[in-house]
């Protein structure tokens, strides 16, 4: 079998039978197809050395420490799957470890940046109620970009103030939001989102002008065109509303437990890395106050 059809086959089985998403699988595909581009062998012919050779490229290169995990992590799952359906006997990655990796504190925005980003949209139009309600909805429950352009109208409850996301690993879970986004939420879904079907159906909450879903490219734009008007272009990034939602409610006293259930993080390390944010900007409004700091 080609490395071509094999590849196929593996993603078949992230995508039917582990349920990774879309994204998930592409981002392995990316890494896998450079991999055995640059090596040139068949995938039963792979040794250790060929893999530690194309580590070495890649930090050679300036690839950064986390990419280059993520390569290896993707090698990893890959011929793992290999040796589990009998196409290998030795795994040439059982002896090369993952590099541990500092933990990157995530950016986030002031209560008082997210403020001005929500003052910018013209709600007097179409596109402008739109995206008034997308960042007002992204910053109350703190969800991805994805999980937001994929958010279906059946799966948006407003009476009880809460909508049902698709996560990563095709796991749902029901995030609440506020009275703001409740409010903007409705007058979209009154005055804004008929504009955009100009009679046609679709199941998707936000549209784009031909009334089809809004792709994350489009969320990422958006957020930077905004961004750049209020001079913090810089510190937008595709999570940004995501990490200042966690930030803001571990800063007010939330429970590290319910900031995990809301963000959909299978393990609460993850969740934890906010927690370095709360505790630095303590630090910093401690040193800036206190007279003996």
């Amino acid at each position: 079998m080609k490395n071509e059809d094999i590849l196929k086959e593996y993603f078949s089985y992230l995508k039917l039978e582990k349920g990774l998403s879309l994204n998930t699988v592409e981002s392995y595909g990316r890494d896998l197809y450079k991999f055995f581009t640059l090596v040139n062998k068949g995938y039963d012919k792979i040794e250790e050395r060929d893999v530690s050779e194309y580590i070495i490229k890649l930090i050679a290169d300036g690839i950064s420490h986390r990419s280059v995990a993520r390569n290896l992590s993707a090698l990893k799952s890959f011929f793992r799957y290999l040796q589990y359906t009998g196409r290998i006997r030795t795994n040439p990655l059982s002896f090369i470890s993952q590099p541990k990796l500092w933990k990157n504190l995530p950016e986030y925005l002031t209560v008082e940046e997210v403020e001005k980003l929500l003052e910018l949209p013209d709600v007097s139009k179409r596109g402008g109620l739109r995206n008034k309600s997308i960042i007002e909805l992204m910053y109350s429950t703190g969800i991805r970009v994805s999980e937001l352009v994929n958010l279906k109208v059946d799966k948006v409850n407003l009476d009880m103030g809460f909508i049902t996301v698709i996560g990563k690993g095709n796991k749902e879970r029901i995030v609440p939001f506020g009275d703001e986004a409740k409010r903007w939420l409705l007058k979209y879904l009154k005055e804004g989102r008929e504009k955009f079907l100009k009679g046609r159906v679709s199941p998707y909450l936000y549209l784009n002008a031909r009334g089809d879903k809004l792709t994350r490219q489009y969320i990422w734009k958006m957020l930077k065109k905004y961004g750049r008007m209020v001079g913090i272009e810089d510190k937008i990034k595709p999570h940004i509303l995501r990490h200042s939602f966690a930030t803001h409610l571990l800063e007010k006293g939330a429970n590290l437990r319910l900031v995990q259930i809301l963000l959909g993080h299978s393990q609460i390390s993850t969740t934890e890395i906010y927690t370095f944010i709360s505790r630095k900007r303590i630090k910093k409004i401690y040193k800036k106050f206190h007279p003996r700091a």
